[in-house]
């Protein structure tokens, strides 16, 4: 499991994701009408859209909430007018971060993040100089179970692959397809900490130093908390005992 996806599932013991419920269905919501602007409110003709009700479904957004999201996104309703932007920059250690934001202010957005990386020891980088060592990946980390078991469930329902991740496993396959890998695993009995459609690092960097560690994960937090920012990417890999204690 990467760094990042480790940090996530350590918030998440510490309840700090529950915490941010309310904000995380507002970034989905975003994230709801700017696909149906793009692509219709049909998520039988949108595969983007189709891939963001299932994402909210699994942070169990109420169909409500994700029905208005649609509709303001097809005009139906009155809704905001958003850019997607993608900023690249560097944390403490080389780690790099990409940076995927919706934002109704491009200016705005720019001197926040810009101002999170100044203040907290990164950097931002030039467009193209992160962005080329992540690729787009259906992810899913099930816990615990038996292998043959995940490997045939996983790779009926059109998996990649799957690898041995600490206790448990890690199953990648392409991004349309990882909601129902998904739920092949769960009705095949396994249990799932997490699925997504994220981006994958070609290439990670083990850190060590306790200072850097805490920096990293301050950069990454400051940035999540940005209302416009809606996912944060990174290739760092921190050991779950480092982790554990830079998380305090």
């Amino acid at each position: 499991m990467s760094g990042h996806s480790k940090w996530a599932t350590i918030k998440h013991k510490k309840g700090a994701v529950d915490k941010a419920r309310g904000k995380l269905f507002a970034k989905i919501a975003r994230q709801l009408e700017v696909a149906a602007r793009d692509g219709g409110g049909d998520p039988n003709s949108n595969a983007t859209l189709r891939t963001v009700m299932l994402k909210a479904k699994a942070a169990q957004m109420t169909n409500d909430a994700i029905d208005r999201a649609v509709k303001r996104g097809t005009g139906e309703d009155e809704g905001g007018t958003y850019e997607a932007i993608t900023y690249e920059g560097y944390a403490p250690g080389g780690v790099a971060l990409l940076i995927d934001v919706l934002t109704d202010n491009r200016n705005r957005t720019g001197a926040e993040v810009r101002n999170i990386f100044s203040k907290l020891g990164g950097s931002m980088a030039e467009p193209g100089a992160v962005g080329w060592q992540f690729s787009r990946r259906g992810v899913v980390v099930v816990a615990g179970g038996d292998e043959d078991g995940v490997m045939l469930a996983a790779l009926e329902a059109g998996a990649d692959d799957v690898t041995s991740d600490g206790g448990g496993f890690r199953v990648t396959s392409d991004p349309s397809a990882v909601y129902d890998v998904r739920d092949a695993l769960v009705s095949a009995g396994f249990e799932v900490e997490s699925a997504e459609s994220t981006m994958v690092a070609s290439v990670s960097i083990e850190v060590t130093d306790t200072d850097d560690a805490r920096k990293i994960l301050r950069i990454v937090d400051a940035l999540e908390d940005n209302d416009d920012v809606q996912d944060v990417y990174s290739n760092f890999d921190i050991s779950d005992e480092l982790m554990e204690a830079v998380g305090g």
